[in-house]
């Protein structure tokens, strides 16, 4: 199965344009997301929409807008003028949501500690679990002898 879900910010306003039976619309966009290290620089990404999805991303979503998008990963490969072939990857979107439009998660804060070097263990976070008990050691009498199974 392949899925790819990516926050990511819009950097290059989508663009709409249909196939050649008019037909099918498709949605293209370029995004970027944080690399691996805080000195990497952004990564981009081409991300593309099909069908009704292509229009409702033209008309919701701008240059700017931070997104959760959700689809299918490829590579494909393109023929350079200099000579060579280059691999690039491709988004295909399947879902897509502004992150305005998930809202915020409350958590709650721990209160206070009357004393500061106690720690603060939140019960109903943990869940309970029954006290692991421990094997018997194996008797000697009931030791099997793997030597001796036929295979």
């Amino acid at each position: 199965m392949n899925l790819c879900t990516l926050m990511a910010e819009i950097i290059s306003a989508p663009q709409l344009r249909y196939t050649q039976d008019n037909q099918t619309a498709i949605t293209e966009m370029t995004i970027a997301f944080p690399g691996q290290r805080a000195e990497d620089p952004p990564q981009k990404l081409k991300v593309i929409g099909w069908g009704n999805l292509a229009q409702e991303v033209q008309e919701k979503y701008k240059t700017g807008d931070r997104v959760l998008i959700e689809g299918r990963l490829t590579i494909n490969t393109v023929d350079r003028p200099e000579g060579f072939k280059e691999k690039q990857a491709e988004l295909t979107a399947q879902r897509i949501h502004l992150l305005s439009d998930l809202g915020t998660v409350n958590i709650p804060q721990p209160a206070a500690s009357p004393e500061p070097s106690t720690p603060v263990v939140a019960a109903a976070a943990a869940p309970s679990y029954p006290a692991a008990q421990s094997a018997p050691p194996p008797s000697p009498e009931a030791e099997v002898d793997y030597d001796d199974i036929p295979f």
